[in-house]
């Protein structure tokens, strides 16, 4: 007896709707071919060890970016060691505290979103008002942080608060019934549950922060020598980058080569965020 072949066939409104989600697939990864592709063609050839390790010397046109690869590590901790525990907590209060559509939790969920879509020269702005006039920390690596860290905040606690809202209820119900405490439930069973909330969270903030400039401008400076302490000037990647570009004749290749550095960068966190997820949420699967 023949096997009747009970696949439905597409209308064409679905044949439609695929083919623009798969050509808007391709215009995405062409447009980022494209634009990585054109940054190695002018970049790659400036690339050295010497470019790594050498400090900035004749305003960029020489020597390396030890000094601004430095900076901006050390505003990228700061961001994150201040955004990520608030982000955290702030995710934690909306998904299980305030997940009945509580007054509270709708008021910081809003107050989440206008801080989302604030533009960056305001919040830069903000931030040389308040940490370097009002709290004296001038232009400094920390300033700069802290003002990432109100930039990222709001990306952080969503993407986390979605993580976290993914998790079964049969896992909360479960830690009812075994009695755990608020702590060890939040710490091991929650959280590791929403680990691909959080990396999605981590990356998505990291990347605003590492392609952030006129906030930086505003708060750390662009001072390009190596930083001897948190309240010191830094200079960041993409600050380098503009600079090199806009102010600084002759030095298009050395910004070029320069946000090669930086995509690559962004490459190697990605990569390590979905490494530490891996690891983190192996463990639960196969158990």
């Amino acid at each position: 007896m023949p096997v009747r072949d009970e696949r439905r066939a597409e209308s064409p409104g679905e044949l439609v709707l695929t083919v623009l989600a798969c050509g808007s697939a391709v215009v995405v990864f062409a447009v980022f071919a494209w634009i990585v592709g054109d940054i190695v063609r002018h970049g790659a050839s400036e690339i050295s060890w010497s470019f790594l390790v050498d400090p900035p010397s004749r305003a960029g046109r020489a020597g390396g970016i030890s000094s601004v690869i430095v900076s901006t590590l050390e505003i990228l901790l700061v961001c994150l060691g201040v955004a990520v525990p608030i982000g955290v907590g702030a995710a934690l209060f909306l998904a299980e505290v305030a997940r009945g559509g509580r007054f509270a939790g709708r008021l910081v969920r809003a107050g989440l979103d206008v801080l989302a879509g604030v533009p960056s020269i305001v919040s830069g702005l903000f931030g040389n008002a308040f940490f370097c006039v009002t709290l004296g920390l001038g232009f400094s690596i920390l300033s700069g942080g802290l003002t990432l860290a109100c930039m990222v905040l709001p990306l952080l606690t969503r993407s986390l608060e979605l993580g976290l809202r993914s998790v079964p209820d049969d896992y909360r119900m479960a830690a009812a019934a075994l009695d755990l405490s608020s702590t060890r439930f939040f710490a091991q069973i929650l959280l590791p549950a929403a680990a691909p909330g959080l990396a999605a969270g981590l990356l998505l903030g990291i990347g605003r922060a590492m392609a952030e400039t006129a906030a930086l401008i505003l708060t750390s400076g662009s001072v390009d020598r190596m930083p001897g302490s948190l309240l010191d000037s830094g200079r960041a990647l993409s600050v380098h980058v503009y600079e090199l570009a806009m102010n600084v004749p002759g030095g298009e290749a050395r910004a070029y080569a320069t946000a090669l550095v930086l995509v690559l960068l962004l490459v190697a966190i990605n990569l390590l965020s979905n490494t530490m997820v891996h690891r983190l949420v192996s463990p639960r699967v196969s158990a």
